[in-house]
C-alpha cells in the first residue's frame, strides 16, 4: 500500500479545508491504517471508535432504508467528527476546530474519498 499517497490525501484536506485538526484512515473492523494527528489524539483508539460509530450509523441507515451511508458526522461543544465510508472496506474521520466549514468539508471530502479507495484498492489487488 502506498502511504504516503495516503499522507498526501490527508495534508491536502487540511490544505483544502480550514478549521482540519486531524485525519486517519482505518479498516471497517477499526484497525488504523494510516493518521496525521495531533499528539493528544490516539490514533489507534480514534480508528477504533470511528469503525464502531459508523459501523452502528450503517446499520440504522439500512434498518431505515435510507441507502448506503455515505457520512455522519458528531457535533461538540470544541468542535466536530467527521466519519465517512470509503466502500464496505474503510472509512476515514476527520476531526475539526470550532471554525470548521462542514458543507465545504462534505464537497472537497469526495473526491479524496474515492482518491484513498483507490489506493487501498491497490493494496487488496497487491494481496491477490
Amino acid at each position: 500500500m502506498d502511504h504516503e499517497a495516503l499522507a498526501h490525501e490527508m495534508r491536502g484536506l487540511r490544505e483544502q479545508v480550514t478549521g482540519i485538526t486531524d485525519t486517519a484512515v482505518a479498516a471497517s473492523d477499526g484497525l488504523l491504517i494510516a493518521a496525521d494527528t495531533a499528539d493528544s489524539i490516539d490514533p489507534e483508539g480514534l480508528a477504533a471508535l470511528a469503525a464502531a460509530g459508523l459501523g452502528l450509523a450503517r446499520r440504522t441507515a439500512q434498518a431505515t432504508a435510507r441507502g448506503t451511508l455515505r457520512r455522519t458526522v458528531t457535533y461538540g461543544s470544541h468542535g466536530c467528527a467527521a466519519f465517512y465510508a470509503v466502500g464496505d472496506t474503510a472509512l476515514m474521520v476527520v476531526l475539526g476546530d470550532e471554525g470548521l466549514d462542514v458543507d465545504r468539508l462534505h464537497r472537497v471530502t469526495q473526491a479524496a474519498l474515492d482518491r484513498i479507495g483507490s489506493i487501498l484498492m491497490d493494496k487488496t489487488a497487491e494481496g491477490v
